[in-house]
């Protein structure tokens, strides 16, 4: 087999929140690609990297009293603590926000400048008129024109569906400021879009997208091809157009950079050659991972700005479907939208990533990961099936045969029925049908204990000269379970890791399962995966409850909440022991409380600006108690500090004389 040059990428995560198990629906199918790729021999790396500018993530930083530069980095440690527990073996892991991506940004805008691809046109926005910013439609909330449902975001109603301008909202105001936004015109940078109709047509018909999409490209063709917007004005968290004063690009334009980028920085550190992947000619392959909420924008607008900068287009994009959890959109108030830390607190990751490849295909469907038949899924075949080969063979081997492998395979034909059978999963997994590979394995699963079960090996041991008997029947069945991991290695990284230790093999490879391990010493059996338990899932879904902000299916139309809700927030008394500087924030100070517990409080609060610490000291003020503790870049913020504010001046509260640190407010 001739060895193969791939490049592999994912859809960039927004550092401006936590990865959720939607999320690792689209990393763990790619990474399970690319090991597959890697055990065929190829040459296959795996880029992805933290989307990491925007209004967003400018405003989130100011309001947690940090830089955007501290919010992403702490975001990006989280990204990829979070992936590597669910073993997604990025090659390299980067950020729109570095040098490499502003090199290539820049140098991509100013290849489609000079050719004509770059277009300004005035146009008008909302403005922030207290904040001096100009408004994303994210940041406009306001009566839907279509229903007047109130508190509606600037360009959708996710009442009644409507989509609609900023401009139609009805008593819009700013989210940001709560100020009402005014009307300001500015120039803005477009992408020609529409230059790249014909190539485009050609291009998304040659096989490089599956059909689904292809079909769906050729109705919005239709419709016309629009001119894209990559510009914003300042503020703006992001890279500075060239040339150009207070313009940014929009993260449209920088973010499938970041694959560039990243492969940039990996070229720089393994000695790569990034034209070999990159150059208009290459002959390498280059796959792009994506959810089919961005197909438009992958399949249509980045390979036009690969064109004209005259870069190659990728060798195809492969979209996949939205996860559901228990047939319905994830949700806080039930406690299935669920982050990857919840997870991982109380359920084995490699779990999720059968029970992903079980339910994933070449197709666009989504995927409903139903929580009890996750739990019955990874029971019976990972637990009651595949570990089940293993931990019925291995005793009889410990303890009666030295821990060796007989020297001869008995029944041959079923061994090379096993390993005959590779090349059918193999097709499967070349072809992203993780789902029909799964089936074929736990099918040869099935026969392997139909084996074991036959032939009885713990009545066996009980008669007289039926030892060798034993001793061939229970080598036979760990030489199947050796094929049947090596076939699941892609999908379980890690539980392929202990059997290899228990095997004592180096490595499951694709290439050696050919020929049965004989007289081979094996290590003494552990335990490779336990079963779950309802408990767990209970536990996931009780803290995903806990841990996220809670929103009524039904909002009131007057935005009124009802004497229940304000009784669950804990307000206390605080008597502020201790304030101090922070080493490395512009806006937050440390703050020590005493709210009448055991032990002091730790709260980070932004009035740095307004207050000094030693003037703070021995002052009582309000604070709410029960709110969940944020982890910041600092430490542990136990609570909020309760303030009022103009805008332009702020004052933290103070109860009246006598009131007492712990004091509960009613």
């Amino acid at each position: 087999m001739n060895s193969r040059k791939i490049l592999v990428t994912s859809a960039l995560p927004y550092a401006n929140g936590e990865i959720h198990l939607g999320h690792l629906l689209e990393y763990i199918q790619t990474d399970i690609w690319v090991r597959f790729q890697k055990m065929m021999g190829h040459e296959c790396h795996y880029v992805c990297a933290d989307d990491a500018h925007g209004t967003p993530i400018m405003l989130k930083a100011n309001e947690l009293g940090i830089t955007p530069e501290e919010l992403i980095k702490g975001v990006s440690e989280r990204h990829q603590a979070d992936f590597k527990e669910f073993s997604i073996g990025f090659s390299q892991y980067h950020s729109t926000h570095s040098p490499e991506n502003k090199e290539i940004s820049s140098g991509i805008y100013n290849k489609l400048n000079d050719s004509g691809f770059i277009k300004t046109r005035t146009i008008s926005q909302a403005f922030d008129p207290e904040k001096k910013m100009f408004l994303p439609d994210r940041f406009i909330r306001g009566e839907c024109p279509k229903c007047g449902e109130k508190d509606q975001y600037g360009d959708n109603c996710e009442s009644c569906g409507a989509t609609y301008a900023p401009t139609e909202l009805i008593n819009a105001r700013s989210a940001v400021s709560g100020a009402t936004p005014i009307t300001k015109d500015s120039e803005h940078y477009f992408f020609d879009l529409p230059q790249f109709e014909t190539q485009l047509k050609q291009w998304t018909k040659a096989g490089h997208l599956q059909t689904e999409v292809s079909n769906k490209l050729a109705e919005w063709f239709e419709q016309g091809l629009q001119q894209w917007d990559i510009s914003r004005d300042a503020p703006y968290f992001g890279f500075q157009i060239p040339g150009v004063e207070n313009k940014y690009f929009y993260v449209w334009l920088d973010a499938p950079i970041g694959y560039m980028a990243s492969f940039k920085k990996l070229c720089d550190t393994q000695g790569l050659d990034f034209n070999e992947y990159f150059d208009k000619d290459s002959k390498t392959e280059l796959y792009h991972f994506i959810g089919k909420d961005i197909v438009y924008f992958h399949a249509l607008f980045w390979p036009a700005m690969l064109m004209g900068a005259n870069y190659r287009t990728p060798t195809a994009i492969y979209a996949h479907g939205f996860l559901t959890v228990n047939g319905q959109k994830m949700s806080k108030s039930r406690g299935t939208f669920i982050q990857a830390r919840t997870y991982l607190e109380s359920l084995n990751p490699e779990c999720l990533r059968y029970y992903y490849a079980y339910k994933l295909s070449a197709k666009i469907d989504d995927i409903d990961l139903n929580l009890q038949d996750f739990k019955q899924r990874v029971n019976s075949d990972l637990v009651g099936k595949v570990v089940n080969i293993a931990s019925r063979s291995a005793g009889f081997l410990v303890k009666k045969f030295d821990k060796t492998l007989s020297a001869y395979s008995i029944e041959p034909e079923l061994y090379n029925e096993f390993v005959a059978q590779g090349d059918v999963i193999a097709k499967l997994y070349e072809a992203r049908n993780y789902n029909q590979a799964m089936r074929e394995i736990m099918k040869l699963a099935d026969k392997a204990n139909q084996y074991i079960d036959e032939h009885k090996p713990w009545q066996l041991i009980k008669e007289e000269g039926k030892e060798a008997q034993v001793h061939d029947v229970t080598s036979l069945a760990l030489n199947l379970f050796r094929v049947l991991m090596t076939y699941l290695k892609p999908v379980l990284p890690d539980m392929a890791k202990q059997a290899e230790e228990f095997l004592n093999i180096e490595a499951f490879n694709w290439a050696d399962i050919k020929h049965p391990l004989t007289k081979h010493k094996i290590n003494r059996f552990k335990s490779l995966m336990s079963r779950i338990e309802d408990e767990q899932i209970e536990q996931v879904i009780a803290v995903s409850k806990q841990t996220t902000v809670q929103k009524d299916e039904e909002k009131e139309d007057d935005n009124m909440i009802q004497i229940d809700d304000f009784t669950k927030i804990d307000l206390r008394i605080a008597k502020i022991v201790k304030a101090q500087h922070v080493e490395g924030a512009d806006k937050l100070l440390q703050l020590t409380l005493d709210i009448g517990e055991e032990k002091t409080r730790n709260v980070f609060a932004g009035i740095k600006a307004h207050y000094a610490p030693e003037d703070l000291e021995g002052r009582f003020t309000v604070m709410v108690a029960n709110l969940t503790p944020r982890k910041m870049k600092f430490g542990m913020s136990e609570g909020m500090v309760l303030a009022a504010s103009d805008g332009k001046s702020l004052h933290i509260l103070s109860p009246d004389s006598g009131a007492k640190a712990g004091m509960k407010i009613s």
